[in-house]
């Protein structure tokens, strides 16, 4: 897979308006589009993302090939894997993929899942593929009441509604110029973001002992 991109494109909530400029890039530059679908027959009659994807390609003038993925919600490492064929086979066909998916990529998406299994079995493409973030379904939720997520102090969970205890990502925010970080459990893969798109953005594994820089965010990925 030398010398092929794949691109993870998040679509937002199924507004094709809300699709932002670097996804819309993406799309543009890649040979053909990936897209899951739920039904067995591969028809996208119901699926709001191969909407969006027809919305995008008529309101901006591109045309391109749309692969179906069939993608069931039985969350089994066998149906992973068969979409994850399907990317294969198309990047053996076509320098550049993309797969897309509603929502935000890092929030309940099946992404990560796919790039896991990519991780193994084809690391070069792995490194060469590029996660595209975009509006989640909770941050148009409180634009439409006016009503923010978090504010001042405040903080904001994401809560899955299962009846048992769940693994959880962590994740800080607004830290203090010179700020101790030793009260800050690591307990998955942590991570510090500097400046993220500013000048002088720096990504470190772990943490430092003091905080730098305002613009600072801590996650602790859970494992």
């Amino acid at each position: 897979m030398q010398n092929k991109k794949l691109y993870m494109v998040s679509l937002g909530p199924g507004d094709f308006e809300l699709v932002t400029i670097k996804a819309l890039r993406a799309l543009k530059n890649s040979d053909v589009i990936c897209v899951p679908t739920k039904s067995k027959d591969n028809s996208f009659d119901k699926s709001m993302t191969y909407k969006i994807i027809k919305n995008l390609m008529d309101e901006f003038g591109f045309d391109k090939p749309i692969v179906p993925v069939y993608a069931p919600m039985n969350f089994t490492q066998e149906a992973w894997q068969k979409q994850v064929d399907i990317l294969l086979d198309s990047l053996n066909d076509h320098n550049t993929v993309s797969f897309v998916t509603l929502g935000d990529s890092a929030v309940y998406s099946t992404v990560y899942y796919l790039l896991n299994i990519l991780e193994v079995q084809e690391k070069e493409l792995y490194e060469n593929s590029e996660v595209i973030p975009g509006v989640t379904s909770f941050s148009l939720a409180s634009a439409r009441v006016k009503k923010p997520l978090c504010l001042g102090d405040g903080a904001l969970e994401i809560v899955p509604l299962l009846d048992k205890e769940v693994p959880t990502t962590k994740i800080y925010m607004r830290p203090k110029i010179g700020m101790s970080t030793s009260h800050l459990e690591e307990t998955g893969d942590f991570y510090t973001f500097e400046n993220l798109n500013y000048k002088e953005e720096n990504t470190i594994k772990g943490k430092y002992e003091t905080v730098k820089k305002y613009m600072t965010l801590f996650i602790d990925f859970h494992k």
